[in-house]
């Protein structure tokens, strides 16, 4: 049976996360500042039910911590060091080729 570091587990599951445009529009708009849910489904433009489902994925995840405020529930990063992984990541992407387009993974081999 293969045994899998915890490091790759965790990478894994931030893949994963980011594996969805929906929740990779959450994490770039959240690694700015914490937000509301319904402010976060305006500025994505994607229904609140749809976004709930997103939201609770990044927090199954542990991408993202809702915090409480009073009758409503405000969602931010669970790390600043987050953003500035999105933020390398997203810069190192770029710059490495933007010419490329990933196909799905069922189709063939990716890149």
């Amino acid at each position: 049976m293969l045994t899998i570091a915890p490091e790759v587990e965790v990478l894994a599951r931030f893949g994963r996360a980011l594996a969805d445009p929906i929740r990779c529009q959450l994490l770039l708009a959240l690694r700015n500042a914490p937000a509301y849910p319904s402010d976060l489904a305006d500025k994505i433009g994607v229904s609140r039910p749809r976004l709930s489902n997103h939201l609770a994925c990044l927090r199954d995840c542990g991408l993202v911590v809702a915090v409480p405020d009073g009758r409503r529930t405000r969602y931010e990063l669970a790390d600043p060091r987050l953003g500035h992984a999105l933020d390398d990541l997203r810069t190192a992407v770029v710059a490495v080729q933007t010419d490329r387009t990933c196909v799905d993974a069922d189709e063939k081999d990716c890149c």
